[in-house]
């Protein structure tokens, strides 16, 4: 009895053992139908892999489901692209990716010549099309360069030539542009268009960066061409600086200082500063100041220094000559005196000088004091004070009366000046008959 329960507990044990000895199965089926799932998965890799580039040299295996690739590729990418491309073939349970990187120099190169080949036949294909391109192209350019050659319409649109060649340059850049449009779209490649606007549109950004006060001169030069606040030979006054217009260049302005100096007025300066120009308006006034003591009357004094103004043949009429009390000062009382000129004809500190020396006449005639505004203490050897001598008064009678020459020939001058500069310089902005503003 004992025995008998000893050999079956040895049966029960052994029987694990001869069950892995034997065949496994499983729901899907037998090792033989694993095999044949095997080598239909391995026929279809290889299929696929047979119908792309750069995977000849590769080999296929599998086993249970398992895929393992060997052999090699021209590039590390081909080799990764592998694991995703076999991952995607249905039954497929782990990759074992082998391939390496091949090192035959034959194979390697075979590809490119291959490719330059296929570029060179398709680029000898392309010639007739690339030739009716080019023909198109330079179709439109001659017809933009054409267009923008003309005198007219440009000459009568713009205010000075200097906009009409600015107009012509936008027309023929147009031009090419345009040239190129039509080139691209018969050679089916519009898309390479973008690329290269996008690319220009980056560079000039950066040029306009870089060159910003350039770029900001010459649209100041193009509004002032077009304004023409001023004119050549204009007495003006610029950011501080006064003198003549001389020049208007595509940079900046440039004008002669009455001490005969050349100054350079970056037009962007100018564009952006308050612009006195003294020329517009041919009548002029000037005025000085002139003081008269205390007791004097001051009602007597105004109607003589208005009437002596307004008496000298250079004076105008209109406006009229006025003068009025200014302040009262220390040993004075200070007035100012106006009078009006043309100043084409008649130079304005001549006709200052002038008119100051005629006022003093007629107040010395007048016995109208100007008293001086110093005071001086004159010690004798006693330490008393002794009183000043009085200043010698001018003999009147022999103080002229005659009005003196107050031509403006200083003025005229520095004209011939001007005329001689602009001679010797053909850029100009600026129209000998411009309207200004």
């Amino acid at each position: 009895m004992i025995f008998l329960r000893l050999l079956a507990l040895i049966l029960c044990l052994a029987t694990p053992v001869l069950a892995q000895e034997g065949t496994i199965t499983s729901g899907n089926g037998t090792n033989a139908e694993q095999g044949q799932a095997d080598a239909a998965m391995a026929t279809r890799i290889r299929d696929i892999l047979h119908e792309l580039d750069g995977y000849e040299d590769v080999t296929v295996t599998v086993k249970s489901g398992i895929v393992t690739l060997r052999g090699t590729t021209l590039d590390l990418a081909q080799s990764e692209a592998l694991v995703g491309l076999i991952g995607r073939v249905e039954g497929v349970v782990a990759i074992e990716n082998e391939v390496t990187i091949s090192t035959d120099v034959r194979r390697r190169l075979m590809p490119m010549v291959e490719r330059f080949q296929l570029r060179f036949w398709q680029g000898i294909a392309f010639l007739p099309l690339v030739g009716i391109a080019l023909f198109a192209f330079g179709i439109v350019v001659w017809i933009g360069f054409f267009i923008a050659r003309r005198k007219q319409p440009w000459d009568r649109i713009a205010p000075n030539a200097f906009i009409a060649d600015i107009l012509r340059a936008v027309i023929r850049i147009a031009a090419i542009i345009a040239a190129i449009v039509v080139a691209l779209d018969i050679l089916g490649a519009t898309a390479l268009l973008s690329t290269i606007l996008g690319a220009a549109g980056i560079i000039g950004l950066a040029i306009g960066f870089a060159v910003r006060d350039t770029v900001e001169n010459f649209i100041a030069s193009v509004l002032l061409s077009v304004r023409q606040p001023f004119a050549p030979n204009d007495a003006v006054k610029i950011d501080g600086h006064e003198g003549k217009v001389i020049r208007l260049t595509s940079r900046a302005t440039i004008i002669l200082s009455f001490d005969g100096n050349h100054i350079r007025i970056p037009n962007a300066t100018v564009f952006k500063s308050t612009v006195i120009n003294f020329t517009r308006n041919p009548e002029r006034r000037f005025d000085f100041d002139i003081g008269v003591g205390y007791g004097t009357d001051l009602a007597a004094a105004k109607l003589l220094a208005e009437e002596t103004v307004k008496g000298l043949p250079f004076v105008l009429t209109t406006p009229s000559v006025s003068s009025w009390t200014t302040e009262l000062g220390g040993s004075d009382v200070g007035m100012k005196v106006t009078g009006w000129i043309d100043q084409r004809e008649t130079g304005l500190l001549a006709a200052r000088s002038e008119a100051i020396r005629q006022v003093l006449i007629a107040f010395e005639e007048a016995g109208i004091e100007m008293p001086e505004p110093t005071y001086r203490l004159l010690m004798n050897e006693a330490g008393t004070q002794e009183a000043a001598p009085a200043p010698a008064k001018p003999n009147v009678a022999e103080v002229s009366h005659d009005v003196m020459n107050v031509e403006a020939t200083t003025e005229h001058e520095l004209e011939d000046i001007v005329d001689a500069e602009r001679d010797t310089e053909r850029q100009d902005l600026l129209r000998q008959d411009a309207t200004k503003e």
